[in-house]
């Protein structure tokens, strides 16, 4: 292809053409003349959605990328994690890479995954992933905020990341992936973002390949009772934050069939994994 003649990308931006051309392959429909711009593979171009909830408003903005990865998340993750007692971040992408089947950094014969990052945002926990990954691998981080993924190019080129990462703008509630593309999907802080957050967790499931596993860290409503409940409807509909019970993510998962499904609680989030047969 020579859609990237003439796009004006540096080698910093995009991992390598044949990145983008991989990713162009594993997508239901493919674009006639790829637009990599910005940087990344943009599949959504002029926003047509309607208006974000407070919540996807402060996850698009142009300040939030500038200080996620080094103060929003940490703090606000680990604090929701039972900090100082819950997993830091090392941590919480350690047993991301253990769960997903992958290799840890310093681990030898590294699988050649193709792994699927789910609303990506700056691309942390996409060049985590992509840690555990060997060379013929491959990760995707797809996201809708285009401030998010600039950010996101940016770094990876900057900091390098093994072997070939490359960002998407898409909708995450419908993927534009083919089904049973992917060897490993993650969902790290976001899918109480998604306004149909069970549409969600029904393309995830539906790219996986069998024997690929799902991974998803997601918010957590801590006493199973109806004023927490009530309470928690209340956030949402005022934020577009919904907050989950105990059973709710699970159970999803186990009624789409995955199997060997794992979780681990902490006070206002939890980890919850599973394998497609």
């Amino acid at each position: 292809m020579d859609a990237w003649s003439n796009s004006g990308v540096s080698a910093s931006m995009v991992r390598s053409p044949s990145a983008v051309e991989r990713v162009l392959g594993l997508l239901e429909k493919p674009p006639a003349e790829p637009d990599v711009s910005a940087g990344y593979l943009d599949l959504l171009g002029p926003s047509t959605e309607p208006p974000p909830s407070l919540a996807q408003s402060v996850m698009q903005s142009t300040f939030l990328p500038q200080i996620y990865e080094k103060v929003w998340r940490p703090v606000g993750f680990n604090l929701a994690k039972g900090w100082p007692v819950g997993p830091d971040t090392a941590a919480e992408q350690a047993a991301a890479r253990d769960w997903l089947g992958l290799a840890q950094p310093g681990d030898d014969g590294k699988p050649p995954a193709t792994v699927l990052d789910v609303a990506c945002g700056p691309g942390n926990v996409t060049r985590a992933l992509a840690a555990g990954v060997g060379a013929d691998g491959l990760v995707v981080g797809l996201d809708a905020a285009q401030t998010m993924l600039a950010r996101a190019a940016a770094d990876t080129g900057a900091k390098g990341a093994g072997p070939d990462v490359c960002y998407v703008r898409g909708n995450a509630v419908d993927l534009p992936f083919r089904d049973g593309t992917f060897d490993a999907v993650c969902c790290f802080g976001a899918l109480y973002l998604f306004d149909d957050p069970w549409t969600a967790v029904d393309g995830m499931t539906r790219v996986l390949k069998p024997g690929g596993r799902l991974i998803i860290l997601t918010s957590r409503r801590p006493l199973a009772l109806p004023a927490s409940r009530l309470g928690g409807e209340i956030v949402r509909r005022a934020t577009g934050f919904t907050v989950f019970g105990d059973r709710e993510v699970t159970g999803a998962l186990a009624d789409r069939g995955l199997t060997g499904i794992r979780r681990r609680r902490y006070p206002l989030m939890q980890l919850v994994a599973g394998r497609r047969p």
